[in-house]
């Protein structure tokens, strides 16, 4: 039996008003092979590889084509079979980044799925073992910044708890529900395959109240796994987060600057447990990805998609947007980026990477900023405890000893401060972009001091 845990993070909201997952919840997850694929050689904001293809390579799906070069980087592999096109610059991320086109020759044979529990050839695996697994099949953070899995596995602190994020907090987006019911038994062995490599003596798959399905098949699943355990939270945005989930599951607080690892915590994708799964058992490194494609698109829907895949390319097949006036969302309300406005469905969008979760197609919606009114609306719903208001005072003032002064370093770009003002400021984006120049300022004076 699963039971409801009632400590929660303060501030966060709750989106109402359409911001929900009924267009896509209820539906399957489709399988989509594109001709071509368009695979970036950085697939998280300073991810970057080094392309190791050429025009008119023959590739297999799976072989490795991209060697890291930065900290943030994981192993980079063909998503598909076939000829490469092309290897050059392309628009992604509002810059120009290194990216090889492939055109795929034939559908990749899959591995089979998971359908049944693994517990005793995961027993047989070491540590050591499925931390390499886990880098050499490229795995990342699939729900966040792209984070490489196997780095956050490799901490010299001592780990006593697993979090697997199957909270899924992101209004619209339904890719880790679906994925979910359709491969429970591949996220368990991935789950303990996770637990294996954490060294954690107990591991939590952390569930909002509002997916009853996964939580009922999950908790008949692990029930007779006493190192595993459904954690069953209230609706809340943003849950997902890993301050915000540690706080909700375990009672405790990351300290400013510090990470899950320093008390005792690693935090995974429910996704990513399920491409460690496929990685261990399958030999399948992360090439395939569920993402969900929603608002206002003729037919929405998930997709089990290549890495590469289009964005302009999967809206087609869900039948176009079907407003004119329109944004588009690389990924969720609250956190995705807007890559177009008033898209007219000829110009194309972006590449489908490892982190991306989802297509968002909005109605535009103008408005005009207005003066602070200091309700101190923002300031209350901030699940990092900051004064939004006050640090985009200090940002448009170009006073950064302020910013850092206010714990601008600390926001996570949630987007609740924007959310909930009702004088429509871009509280969110100016409190990031503090963030951002208070941290370089923190490094700078770091090197400084070394």
């Amino acid at each position: 039996m699963w039971k409801k845990k009632q400590r929660k993070f303060p501030g966060g909201i709750h989106p109402t008003d359409g911001y929900d997952k009924a267009m896509t919840m209820d539906l399957p997850v489709r399988e989509y092979w594109p001709e071509t694929v368009t695979i970036l050689s950085e697939q998280s904001a300073g991810g970057k590889c080094r392309l190791s293809v050429r025009p008119q390579d023959q590739v297999e799906a799976g072989q490795l084509i991209g060697i890291p070069e930065a900290f943030m980087a994981a192993p980079l592999h063909a998503s598909v079979s076939g000829k490469v096109l092309r290897v050059e610059e392309v628009a992604a991320q509002g810059r120009k980044i290194l990216a090889c086109t492939i055109k795929r020759e034939e559908i990749q044979e899959q591995s089979p799925q998971e359908y049944e529990s693994r517990l005793e050839e995961i027993e047989g695996f070491t540590k050591e073992e499925v931390i390499e697994g886990l880098r050499d099949g490229g795995l990342t953070g699939m729900g966040g910044a792209g984070f490489p899995t196997h780095k956050k596995y490799e901490t010299d602190k001592s780990i006593d708890a697993l979090l697997i994020n199957a909270a899924e907090c992101e209004p619209f987006l339904t890719c880790d529900y679906r994925l979910m019911p359709e491969h429970s038994y591949a996220v368990a062995n991935g789950m303990r395959l996770l637990l294996k490599a954490s060294g954690a003596a107990k591991a939590y798959l952390c569930i909002e109240d509002n997916k009853p399905e996964a939580i009922k098949i999950f908790s008949e699943i692990l029930e007779p796994v006493k190192e595993a355990e459904v954690k069953v939270l209230p609706a809340q945005y943003p849950q997902g987060g890993e301050r915000q989930l540690i706080q909700a599951v375990l009672g405790r607080e990351v300290a400013m600057g510090g990470l899950p690892a320093d008390i005792g915590a690693i935090v995974s994708n429910v996704g990513t447990a399920k491409a460690a799964a496929d990685m261990l058992f399958g030999k399948t490194p992360l090439i395939r990805r569920i993402v969900t494609v929603t608002g206002c698109v003729k037919e929405p829907g998930n997709y089990l998609v290549p890495i590469g895949t289009s964005a302009k390319e999967l809206i087609e097949l869900c039948g176009g947007v079907t407003e004119k006036k329109n944004r588009i969302i690389a990924g969720g309300p609250m956190t995705g980026a807007c890559v177009a406005s008033d898209w007219d469905g000829e110009s194309e969008l972006f590449y489908v990477t490892k982190n991306s979760s989802g297509i968002l197609v909005l109605p535009d919606s103008p408005y005009e900023e207005q003066p602070c009114i200091r309700c101190a609306g923002c300031e209350s719903v901030c699940p990092a405890g900051l004064v939004p208001y006050q640090i985009e005072f200090a940002f448009l003032e170009e006073d950064y000893d302020l910013c850092e002064r206010l714990y601008a370093s600390e926001c996570i770009a949630c987007g609740c401060c924007s959310y909930i003002c009702p004088a429509k400021r871009e509280l969110s984006v100016r409190t990031r972009m503090a963030r951002d120049i208070v941290k370089q300022r923190m490094r700078e004076r770091a090197v400084d001091q070394s």
